[in-house]
């Protein structure tokens, strides 16, 4: 039998560990993706002579770790799209960013209700670990679904504390990159960002820790392919790893 798994070194000097939520902790941002694959389309077939919506690439330039209406008015400026802001109690459509926003919403809740959801088992494995050594964590989350999700799978007792989309709305804190989700997430775990590591696999979260001033930020890259790790280095990512687990040495780390 192996030694038990221990931290890496890059860890081993800090006092908490602050993670995303989709595409860290839990297996979900292909589900987003998927979703606002639908709504964006919707939109960009109303046009016409527009190329579809790109799950990896788009995703992951203009929606990724944001808010639902920043990711939705990204995504639309990007393809030249001026649509009204529209008002929060829009219903699903295409006639303005909070319409859309609704849209995906509306598909990402059926999604969920038809496949489930699940954790990543080397993020689970590298917060026991952290538990075990009595390093708090929290989950950070754009989405106002993160703590039920991490409920659903079984691990929110993993995590001292939870900031998603309902907390960052209630205190009126700023989306990524601003780091004002992860800075929220260091004080409620009661230890300066200095000493906090931010595990992160969004660029714009990525850039959001190094803004904060974080002691460490981490980049997951889980399609493991030289232009996604290039581009997390290039928006602040001291470290870069295919799946969190990858933070654990010896044993079944």
């Amino acid at each position: 039998m192996g030694d038990a798994p221990s931290l890496a070194g890059c860890l081993r000097s800090l006092r908490a560990v602050v993670f995303d939520t989709d595409g860290v902790i839990l297996d979900s941002a292909r589900v987003h993706a998927a979703a606002w694959q639908g709504a964006f389309d919707a939109c960009l077939s109303a046009v016409g002579g527009q190329r579809p919506f790109d799950p990896v690439d788009d995703y992951r330039r203009y929606v990724d770790g944001r808010s639902r209406q920043d990711g939705a008015a990204g995504f639309l400026a990007s393809r030249g799209l001026d649509l009204p802001l529209g008002d929060p109690a829009d219903p699903p459509g295409t006639a303005t960013v909070w319409a859309v926003a609704a849209r995906k919403e509306e598909l990402f809740t059926g999604l969920l209700r038809a496949q489930g959801i699940v954790a990543w088992p080397g993020t689970v494995r590298l917060l026991h670990v952290l538990r075990r050594r009595r390093v708090p964590c929290a989950a950070v989350s754009a989405s106002r679904h993160a703590a039920e999700l991490l409920a659903a799978a079984g691990i929110d007792g993993l995590f001292r504390a939870v900031v998603d989309g309902n907390e960052a709305r209630r205190l009126a804190l700023p989306g990524k990159p601003d780091p004002a989700l992860f800075v929220e997430a260091a004080r409620r775990l009661g230890v300066a960002v200095g000493d906090t590591a931010v595990v992160e696999d969004a660029l714009a979260g990525v850039e959001a820790g190094r803004r904060g001033g974080f002691g460490l930020v981490v980049g997951v890259d889980r399609t493991a392919g030289p232009v996604g790790t290039a581009a997390l280095r290039r928006h602040g990512a001291d470290v870069v790893v295919s799946d969190p687990g990858e933070l654990l040495t010896s044993g079944e780390g």
